[in-house]
């Protein structure tokens, strides 16, 4: 009978504790490409109440064919509020407008800032992963990536090459930032350190001549138009550092987001690393 009478008393307080637990929003939005892939990887379809406008563009998300069969905005608060969401996902640039709306109306809004490393990112992957009922996705993914990155690791004693990754816009990512620990962990040091660059900066044709890195990983920014980084890719003062620097891929989308983004910016980093071991 006691051991009855525990049995008992341990299912009740965990029908308890299930009772007591909020249920999952059933209608989600998310205002930030960053957010709109880790929401698609955890979350149900049908939790889904829309994705950012950004979701849909190949040149800033890792997610464009889920997108397209899901509903979108452009941040306006008419839009988001006319989805009647119980929960937005949203960062700090996001429209400050929307968000006073939102609050006025008293919808629950899940700020996040831009994640500085990896682990921070996983942060926020368990975190949208629990918001939306389904930890166990958050963990799932969590786990591809580490995968990815342990894939994408130099084989052991591999001298580290210089590499210098370019936004479009002509920034250079620097310490601090995310980008620069995928670059530390796939085996490069990042070249922006020794041009004295903040978190984000912008490197000179000047610099890069006179000490230019062994790698060079540039995207294009749209079809439309050449990036910072490919006009001075284009520069006639470069060709002369057609010897010493390696030029690579490294594509807009991968520049910004962690989550599910790491899993190609990991094989994207890798690939730069073999082209580069692989020149004579």
């Amino acid at each position: 009978m006691p051991a009855i009478r525990h049995l008992f008393l341990i299912l009740l307080g965990a029908a308890m504790t299930a009772a007591a637990a909020p249920a999952p929003p059933v209608r989600v939005v998310s205002l930030n490409p960053c957010l709109d892939a880790i929401l698609v990887a955890v979350a149900d379809r049908n939790q889904i109440a829309a994705l950012s406008h950004y979701a849909r563009d190949p040149a800033a998300s890792v997610v464009v064919e889920e997108a397209r069969t899901l509903p979108f905005t452009y941040e306006s608060a008419e839009e988001v509020i006319a989805l009647s969401p119980n929960l937005v996902l949203t960062s700090q640039h996001s429209s400050l407008a929307t968000h006073q709306a939102l609050a006025k109306l008293g919808t629950r809004v899940e700020l996040f800032t831009v994640p500085s490393s990896v682990e921070a990112s996983f942060a926020d992957i368990r975190r949208i992963a629990a918001l939306t009922g389904h930890p166990e996705r958050g963990e799932a993914l969590i786990l591809r990536i580490r995968l990815a990155l342990k894939q994408a690791e130099p084989p052991p004693g591999a001298v580290r090459a210089s590499a210098l990754i370019f936004q479009p816009n002509g920034f250079a990512a620097g310490p601090g930032t995310l980008a620069d620990e995928m670059l530390t962990r796939a085996g490069f040091t990042n070249a922006a350190k020794g041009y004295g660059l903040p978190q984000w900066g912008n490197v000179s044709l000047e610099q890069l001549m006179q000490d230019p890195p062994r790698l060079l990983l540039s995207g294009r920014a749209a079809a439309t138009g050449a990036s910072f980084a490919e006009r001075l890719l284009s520069h006639p003062a470069l060709k002369s550092l057609s010897g010493r620097m390696t030029e690579a891929d490294f594509p807009e989308r991968l520049l910004f987001c962690g989550g599910p983004t790491l899993i190609p910016e990991a094989q994207a980093l890798a690939s730069a690393r073999r082209k580069l071991e692989a020149r004579p």
